[in-house]
C-alpha cells in the first residue's frame, strides 16, 4: 500500500479510504435496474448518488432511493405517511433516531414483483412532480 492512502479500522478489518469511499455509496444495482426500467421515460429524470445509494430525482427532487440492502427509500406527501406505512414491509424512515414524515422505508418484501415496484413507485413520483421544478 502507498503510504500516502489513509487506513480505517472497521472492527477487524482494516480498509483503504478508497475501498471505504465506495462502500460507503454502494447501491443495489438490480433494485437500480428495475426502478430505471419504470422512471425510465419520465421528464426531468436524474439520478445521483446520495443517502448511501442512488437516487431518482423528479425536476430535481428525490422521488425514489435504491440502497445497500435491496430497500428503497420512497419520498411520499407527509399526509399519506401513516397510511402507506400501514404495509408490513413498509416502515417511516428514521434519521438520527427521529421518523421522518413524508419518508418511507420499503422493505424488499413490498417491491419483490414488479407490478408492486411500479405502484411505490409511482406514489414517490407523483409527489416528486407534485413540488414543481426544483
Amino acid at each position: 500500500m502507498a503510504s500516502d492512502e489513509l487506513h480505517l479500522c472497521i472492527g477487524r478489518a482494516t480498509v483503504t479510504a478508497a475501498r471505504w469511499k465506495t462502500a460507503a455509496v454502494a447501491y443495489d444495482s438490480d433494485l437500480a435496474d428495475r426502478i430505471r426500467a419504470v422512471v425510465g421515460g419520465e421528464p426531468g429524470l436524474a439520478e445521483k448518488r446520495m443517502f448511501g445509494g442512488l437516487a431518482f430525482l423528479i425536476d430535481g427532487h428525490l422521488a425514489v432511493s435504491a440502497n445497500s440492502r435491496g430497500d428503497m427509500l420512497l419520498r411520499c406527501d407527509p399526509a399519506e405517511t401513516e397510511q402507506l406505512a400501514e404495509h408490513p414491509a413498509v416502515e417511516p424512515y428514521v434519521m438520527r433516531g427521529k421518523p421522518m414524515t413524508g419518508w418511507l422505508d420499503v422493505g424488499s418484501a413490498a417491491i419483490a414483483e414488479d407490478s408492486d415496484l411500479e405502484g411505490w413507485v409511482a406514489v414517490g413520483v407523483r409527489y416528486a412532480r407534485s413540488l414543481g421544478p426544483a
